[in-house]
């Protein structure tokens, strides 16, 4: 589990470091922290891949702790790691480490290089907890990050009108994507008491669901895809 925290908390660091201390430092540095917390992480995920791979890395589920505890459910803040989240570990770590390379060279001139290194690094954050998380609601929120950070770096050149405009045309496509997500993981929470993707994979399987209730609750999931995809 530590190592899995590592990979998220990493990027998370580094928008922490360049926020708040990133102006004082110069921008090679502010660079090379943004770049090397998700070196490292992609690192740490080329471990687990080829463990996979190999046959020696089982699947991990793990609770990190208790979010909300109410007496028909208890929601935890927890991580899953298996082939499928691990491959995209791959694609958010490899490409994202490929993206701030370029980017140091990209906007090497620009006042604020340290806080778009920043609002990368975050965005990283945030596409970790979406990928990882073991129920709906950690990756809702790693979703809803995701959304926020997209708007910052869309909107990053705000003296721009044009960019404003883009920034705040996704955000508002994102909150239309983002009601039909929520819709239909408050229908799975009221439903099967329960947001955990293993514990309603058994629930699905071994009890007599509606057709129509699957169907509504498939569909208001797809929503929320479509709309983050910019597919609405």
């Amino acid at each position: 589990m530590t190592e899995l925290l590592v990979i998220i908390f990493l990027p998370f660091i580094g928008f922490l470091i360049n926020a708040f201390v990133g102006k004082k430092l110069p921008k090679s540095v502010s660079g090379i922290i943004g770049s090397g917390t998700i070196l490292v992480s992609f690192i740490f995920s080329s471990v687990f891949f080829f463990g996979f791979a190999n046959g020696t890395q089982q699947k991990v589920d793990v609770n990190v702790f208790d979010w909300i505890v109410l007496p028909d459910f208890t929601i935890t803040f927890g991580l899953l790691l298996d082939q499928l989240s691990v491959t995209w570990l791959m694609v958010v770590t490899g490409i994202g480490f490929l993206i701030h390379i370029y980017s140091i060279s990209y906007m090497h001139d620009d006042e604020k290089f340290h806080v778009f290194f920043s609002y990368l690094n975050l965005f990283i954050f945030f596409m970790l907890l979406l990928v990882l998380g073991n129920n709906f609601l950690v990756t809702f929120i790693g979703w809803e990050g995701v959304g926020l950070c997209s708007y910052l770096l869309i909107g990053f050149w705000f003296k721009n009108q044009d960019y404003n405009n883009a920034a705040k045309k996704a955000f508002v496509m994102n909150r239309i994507g983002d009601l039909g997500f929520l819709l239909g993981i408050f229908l799975l929470l009221y439903n099967f008491k329960s947001l955990h993707f293993g514990t309603l994979q058994i629930l699905l399987s071994s009890t007599e669901v509606s057709h129509v209730l699957l169907i509504a609750i498939t569909l208001l999931l797809f929503v929320g895809a479509i709309g983050k995809s910019a597919q609405i």
